[in-house]
């Protein structure tokens, strides 16, 4: 059987914060943004800040499947889950996020 290409995302979105940060509670995560969810500025910031900032991968990697108009997003990443999962436990540790 063939290892997964790509990884799902469950993540609540918080926009219009003063910065981006991402948190893990109780195993669910949450993002808040510094944009305004205007004409989708605040899912153009998701993206490329989960790609440049959290994921090191090119932003074409990563994308929203569901959820584009509400704070409950479905963000699907195209690496294997491994790897999403430890860019994401590194970029919480470096930060000393739960």
């Amino acid at each position: 059987m063939k290892a997964p290409r790509s990884h799902r995302l469950d993540v609540r979105v918080t926009p219009g914060g003063s910065r981006c940060a991402l948190t893990r509670v109780d195993g669910a995560l949450r993002i808040r943004l510094d944009a305004r969810p205007v004409d989708g500025a605040a899912n153009a910031r998701l993206v490329t800040w989960l790609a440049d900032e959290v994921l090191d991968v090119p932003r074409g990697a990563v994308r929203v499947l569901r959820g584009e108009r509400g704070r409950q997003k479905i963000v699907e990443v195209d690496r294997p889950p491994e790897e999403v999962e430890a860019a994401i436990e590194r970029w919480l540790a470096q930060r000393g996020a739960p």
